[in-house]
């Protein structure tokens, strides 16, 4: 356990980390996201539906599917991990913004907007 958290201190020193300002920033730069606040933490709405709320300073939680969390778990244990419970099942994931790359946590997020974006809206191009 001990050297998973090294791991952890390590990489925090290595990788740039995105600040809450900036994950804000991304969430809010999707297509008609706004910001609201369910039972006093802060989240992030498409057309009044949550796909990102941050509930502490070390993570935000992505509306996943099941099925997208489990891929995220396999391929970047480090930054991400299942709310515990049953909201974890329904693939409701924490993700380590501080830790992660830009590149992952706007995947992530983009992902999670369009699990509750309506079909018919669409992420712009980059």
């Amino acid at each position: 356990m001990q050297t998973a958290i090294y791991r952890m201190v390590a990489r925090r020193v290595i990788i740039a980390a995105m600040t809450d300002e900036d994950l804000i920033s991304v969430a809010l730069g999707l297509p008609e996201a706004a910001e609201s606040s369910h039972f006093g933490t802060r989240d992030f709405r498409v057309r009044g539906k949550i796909f990102m709320t941050l509930p502490s300073p070390d993570f935000c939680v992505v509306k996943l599917t099941p099925d997208q969390q489990q891929m995220a778990l396999a391929t970047m244990p480090g930054d991400v991990m299942a709310v515990p419970g049953g909201w974890g099942l329904k693939g409701f994931t924490r993700l380590f913004h501080h830790d992660a790359d830009h590149a992952t946590i706007k995947a992530l997020m983009q992902r999670a907007w369009q699990n509750v974006a309506p079909k018919s809206m669409v992420l712009p191009e980059d």
